[in-house]
């Protein structure tokens, strides 16, 4: 049996998220096989071929599948299902649309943002806002299994696989309207090496233009604590955290951020850890390589000034 990879991309570019979904599959036993639904994506399709240990790619190509609605996707899943022990996706907001729905049209139990692949039944996810991790089980004869993209590295370049066209063609049940998208020099939260987070303690919407220097200055991505979020400093697009995005990055800098357990199960996972807060007891300190007790709008500015 073969191992089936959900591909997701802008009908442009290949996402990150989907190098890691690969990696994750080639800890299964099988061939891994990649199934790209889009529209206009040779790009995407050229990509996907030279992804190492990739033996096939699949091509859905039409203009029902432009914007990967995610009823018709999960559609276009099922029916080729048959063929596969395992499907996978990342748990981005793609895969948790797409995936639940593929497995419910499959009659099988949904194995969630899983970090790690035990055996080809056995999988690790975290639970408990990530403060516990759970060992579960499926004996379903497919497993529909998302991953948390930042326990897993990206694939390497360098296959060479083979592309085949299929032919289904299905009508999704809801209509594409519009899609507005906020456009960003910064590199994407989810996937960047570097990530300047602010809290509630920087007060106000246009203090945070502080964060973003400095995020803009180590060339990272801007994030934020819900709290912040809450309050109006930001779009909830920047929010990491459990009810936000996950991330891992290579250096995660938490500015005015206390260290609620929620905030914590989005970023914990991060190499490098750096917290400045002026209260000594905040939980943030718990978990950083590095702490720096000080005031952050006087710390903001000469770190900003020193780089």
């Amino acid at each position: 049996m073969a191992v089936l990879v959900i591909a997701e991309h802008d009908n442009h570019q290949l996402k990150a998220d989907t190098l890691k979904a690969v990696s994750a599959a080639s800890q299964l036993d099988g061939d891994i096989h990649l199934l790209v639904a889009g529209s206009d994506c040779a790009d995407v399709v050229s990509a996907a071929s030279q992804l190492a240990g990739v033996s096939k790619v699949f091509v859905a190509e039409h203009a029902v599948y432009q914007h990967q609605q995610a009823e018709n996707i999960a559609e276009l899943i099922a029916a080729n299902a048959a063929s596969y022990s395992h499907i996978l996706a990342a748990a981005t907001s793609f895969g948790k649309d797409v995936l639940p729905r593929a497995a419910a049209l499959l009659d099988v139990a949904m194995v969630s943002d899983i970090v790690e692949i035990v055996d080809g039944e056995t999988f690790v996810r975290p639970i408990y806002a990530g403060s516990a991790l759970a060992t579960v089980k499926s004996l379903d004869a497919v497993k529909v299994v998302s991953i948390r993209s930042s326990a897993f590295d990206a694939v390497a370049q360098g296959g060479n696989a083979v592309t085949e066209t299929l032919p289904q063609v299905f009508e999704p049940l809801s209509e594409f309207v519009s899609k507005t998208a906020i456009a960003s020099e910064r590199p994407e939260l989810s996937s960047a090496n570097v990530v300047v987070s602010g809290g509630r303690a920087l007060g106000s919407a246009a203090n945070f233009a502080l964060i973003e220097q400095l995020a803009d200055k180590l060339g990272g991505a801007v994030g934020a604590s819900r709290a912040a979020v809450d309050a109006g400093y930001v779009a909830n697009d920047l929010q990491v955290g459990q009810t936000g995005k996950i991330v891992a990055p290579s250096l995660y800098i938490a500015v005015g951020i206390s260290g609620a357990i929620q905030h914590l199960a989005g970023m914990k996972d991060s190499k490098v850890i750096v917290a400045i807060n002026k209260d000594p007891q905040a939980p943030i300190f718990q978990v950083a390589d590095y702490g720096l007790e000080a005031d952050l709008f006087e710390a903001l500015p000469s770190l900003i000034e020193m780089i």
